[in-house]
């Protein structure tokens, strides 16, 4: 994973391109989703986060929730909870059935200790402030109240930061072209549970590692392309640097039957100090 400038971390948390453009509707959430299709081993996700939550009654908030893949799954598994879904971007919620509401996670729209449980799923590397918000979701889970967080390590995907480089590069007559945008540094595996240990205590980190391995470079395309709302922090034009590293891919899979991809997600869970 690279590391952001300052700008670039501006721009990851930037409420007006995440709501306007980033996240407006599903589909580049949905295409950075889709690349997992490919990965062995397949985590199920949503099943994970459901038995997290087997002890959990009351109410839930999914913070964050984009295009319910979590919110979905809780609600057809859980019917007992009271589950409900935010997002900053009222667009990508449009297709979700209510309970779902317009929030910003810094300022939810909960009283102090009402929530059993919070998810923040991909999501809390995109606020604001990572610290207050934390704070905030603290003040509305009630005493010893579980907040389930998943993001990537630091080392995700690394071959998809060298081939968008050396794409980069290349367009730019450079031996070496401007990093790509990183969304999950500033809350990755490897920083969250010291951000958690502010608000949280019994921080456990369940990683989730595989590896993507792609016939075809259309994923690849795919992915790159979901980072069009960063696009003018690429430092090279965006659309030919994607087409020139789909054609480099292209040739990796020629040469070697595959073009491979290391990943490593993964959940957290803490709980609130009694």
């Amino acid at each position: 994973m690279t590391s952001n400038t300052t700008r670039q971390d501006a721009a990851v948390a930037d409420k007006a391109i995440l709501a306007g453009h980033a996240y407006a509707d599903e589909r580049h959430l949905a295409a950075r989703q889709s690349i997992y299709r490919w990965q062995h081993p397949r985590y199920d996700l949503p099943g994970i986060v459901t038995e997290e939550l087997a002890a959990v009654t009351g109410a839930v908030a999914d913070i964050g929730c984009g295009n319910g893949k979590f919110l979905t799954h809780l609600r057809a598994r859980r019917p007992d909870l009271n589950i409900v879904g935010l997002d900053l971007s009222a667009g990508i919620l449009t297709h979700l059935p209510p309970p779902v509401l317009v929030a910003d996670a810094q300022t939810l729209p909960f009283a102090d200790h009402s929530i059993d449980a919070v998810l923040a799923m991909h999501m809390l590397y995109h606020v604001t402030d990572v610290p207050s918000t934390i704070t905030e979701i603290a003040r509305v889970l009630r005493p010893g109240g579980l907040l389930i967080a998943s993001t990537n390590s630091d080392t995700d995907k690394h071959e998809l930061d060298r081939l968008w480089s050396t794409a980069a590069g290349h367009i730019l007559g450079l031996p070496e072209g401007p990093a790509r945008v990183s969304l999950s540094s500033r809350f990755s595996l490897e920083k969250a549970p010291a951000y958690l240990a502010e608000a949280f205590t019994d921080i456990h980190t369940r990683h989730l590692p595989g590896t993507i391995t792609l016939t075809d470079p259309a994923p690849i395309t795919a992915h790159l392309a979901s980072y069009e709302a960063w696009a003018h922090l690429s430092g090279v034009p965006f659309h030919p640097t994607i087409r020139h590293a789909t054609d480099l891919a292209a040739a990796v899979i020629e040469t070697e039957g595959a073009f491979t991809i290391t990943c490593h997600g993964g959940i957290l869970t803490c709980r609130t100090r009694t």
